[in-house]
């Protein structure tokens, strides 16, 4: 099919690139000494192709990811597939469609009114017709040039991707939204790791990383599983899956250690690592890093991104908001603060920041 061809073109230009280095994909957490940070291309290489497409993905595998990350939702008939949200009108040209018109609905998720059309109200077939499109238009203009090009993959597919490189690349599948898809008759945990193991990495611990902002989902993972999971925690807010509990709680040292109890790692939002004072410029660290560290946690920071509508001030470059910025200067702070691993937009600026030595040559 057409993707398979591209992503072999990609493949091919970005083949001999990055070496690996000895011990980059070691998934003992946190990140042991003598090993580097994990560059994870946040929905691929999204700051370059619309997100979630395997053109995205191929890209930032090219570019010298390590992990590729796909959000996971369901079909009407149980297929896991790449979209950051079930509600698809702002990733896909679903409203072009006549014959799905009458799918648009509201529906409450994680207690939130929403309308639209959801993935759960498809067969994959039915996806499948659907094409992808650009979902940061006015930032991301050129691109718009992919609209209609790529369908919506699933997360087989991605895996398949991942394990066709020719490096070693891992997956770092997130579980959006499991609790309604659960009530739905629909468990991803157990589809998700069905997939894994038939692509031969339910034990693949260097290549795999799960994560989820519910802890319920990471429960019930770990009682599948013994790759690394990844508690996700944003600067407010709470588990949807648990009303009373917030990720401020959490954050604290004897949350920390609660959630070591079922998860490796912490995939936190980079203001919790490196705060922006009230000019807008980033401020002193907050020690977060060393607290994890200390209660056996790994510490993974999201979301890196070029353009200047999300960079710090100080480091935005000239122009406009969809303009870009130093990114890599960004990421160095960060870097500094300790982290074990970076989400990114643009793959690029972190592989400067978070070079790969050269391959060993022999004498």
């Amino acid at each position: 099919m057409a993707q398979a061809g591209l992503s072999r073109r990609a493949f091919a230009a970005g083949a001999s690139l990055l070496p690996l280095a000895s011990g980059a994909m070691a998934s003992a957490l946190p990140r042991p000494a003598g090993t580097r940070p994990l560059v994870i291309a946040h929905r691929g290489a999204s700051a370059e192709r619309p997100e979630h497409t395997l053109a995205a993905y191929a890209l930032a595998i090219a570019q010298g990811a390590d992990f590729i990350e796909p959000d996971l939702v369901m079909t009407k008939d149980g297929v896991l597939v790449a979209r950051h949200e079930n509600e698809i009108s702002g990733t896909t040209d679903v409203a072009n469609w006549p014959e799905f018109a009458g799918r648009r609905t509201t529906r409450t998720i994680d207690g939130e009114a929403v309308t639209g059309w959801f993935t759960e109200d498809f067969t994959l077939e039915e996806l499948r017709r659907l094409r992808a499109r650009e979902r940061l238009p006015d930032l991301r203009s050129a691109n718009r040039a992919f609209d209609g090009q790529e369908p919506i993959p699933t997360f087989a597919e991605v895996v398949a991707l991942a394990k066709a490189a020719p490096r070693p690349v891992g997956v770092y599948p997130e579980t959006k939204h499991p609790s309604h898809f659960r009530q739905l008759g629909l468990p991803m945990e157990e589809a998700l790791i069905r997939v894994l193991a038939e692509a031969g990495w339910a034990e693949a611990r260097d290549r795999v990383f799960i994560q989820s902002f519910e802890v319920g989902s990471l429960e019930r993972l770990r009682a599948l599983t013994r790759l690394p999971l990844v508690q996700l925690l944003a600067s407010a807010g709470g588990p949807a899956d648990r009303p009373g509990m917030r990720y401020a709680d959490m954050l604290t040292d004897a949350g920390l250690k609660s959630i070591r109890a079922y998860a490796d790692a912490i995939g936190v939002e980079k203001a919790l690592v490196v705060p922006r004072g009230v000019d807008g410029r980033l401020s002193a660290p907050t020690g977060l890093v060393a607290r994890a560290h200390a209660a056996g946690l790994a510490v993974h920071a999201w979301t890196f991104r070029p353009e200047n509508f999300f960079l710090p001030a100080g480091l935005k470059g000239p122009g406009g908001p969809a303009d870009r910025g130093d990114l890599e200067g960004e990421i160095r702070a960060f870097l500094a603060a300790g982290i074990d691993g970076l989400f990114t937009d643009s793959v690029p600026p972190a592989r400067a920041a978070v070079p790969v030595p050269p391959p060993a040559t022999r004498a």
